[in-house]
């Protein structure tokens, strides 16, 4: 239910209620894996990861009951299909994220165009944090009550910490993912042709600390860190695995 210009803070003073948007916001904007990388960084690295462990475990499991030929025709078949829901499921996200940003933005509209009192008591606040003081903060203030589109704009990016301009559409970061798969399926078939299954699994498991790395690099954190556990991640996967089926006879 809409707020009335009574409870438009719920009891709260300004800076805890700016508090609070900023939360709001944050999730609304937040990536399906987190907010440092890009839509399409993120989908690239996590389809690079989760194709080569699943292909590696695959293979492990398919060589020794069912051969090497016919292992090679399921993976592939599976590879296929495996690409085309990565793709869809990160385009998915995607697509979900901008409507729950469409969402906000018209509630914001809906909260200046009748709460505009209380727009206006937040904007004295935010302008204030940054340093205006006096006539000039009360300018500030008027020149952007007077222009409902940039309040909007500002509400958003100052309010909640939406900027509408850096996220991606779905497609694009749909794009990050089907490159991730394909990446993984020609470094995959590459070590198969040259090195037979231990190739396979050799590449898969370079393509695994690949997609560490990428992360890594591109959040400007450690590399040591990330690519031991990522290593200890898929050998231990793998591993389980392969003695699972030693053990069962498979």
């Amino acid at each position: 239910m809409p707020h009335t210009p009574e409870n438009h803070f719920e009891g709260k003073t300004v800076p805890e209620h700016l508090k609070d948007a900023r939360i709001k916001g944050a999730k609304a904007a937040a990536e399906s894996h987190g907010t440092e990388m890009s839509g399409k960084q993120s989908a690239f690295a996590d389809t690079l990861k989760d194709t080569s462990l699943t292909l590696a475990l695959l293979s492990l499991l398919l060589f020794p009951s069912l051969g090497e030929k016919k292992s090679i025709v399921a993976l592939l078949l599976f590879f296929g299909g495996w690409i085309i829901w990565k793709t869809a499921r990160s385009a998915a996200f995607g697509w979900a994220r901008l409507e729950r940003l469409h969402r906000i933005a018209e509630e914001e509209k809906w909260e200046i165009e009748h709460h505009r009192e209380q727009e206006r008591e937040e904007l004295f606040e935010l302008y204030r944090a940054k340093g205006f003081d006096g006539e000039l903060l009360s300018q500030v203030v008027d020149v952007l009550m007077g222009d409902e589109n940039k309040l909007l704009e500002i509400m958003l990016e100052e309010e909640l910490g939406i900027s509408l301009e850096a996220h991606e559409h779905p497609l694009e970061q749909a794009s990050g993912a089907l490159f991730g798969g394909l990446v993984s399926g020609a470094v995959a078939s590459l070590g198969y042709v040259l090195f037979s299954f231990h190739g396979l699994t050799g590449a898969l498991f370079l393509l695994f600390l690949a997609g560490g790395i990428f992360t890594s690099k591109t959040e400007r954190i450690g590399v040591v860190s990330p690519l031991v556990w990522n290593a200890a991640i898929f050998l231990m996967s793998c591993g389980i695995l392969y003695f699972i089926v030693e053990m069962t006879g498979s």
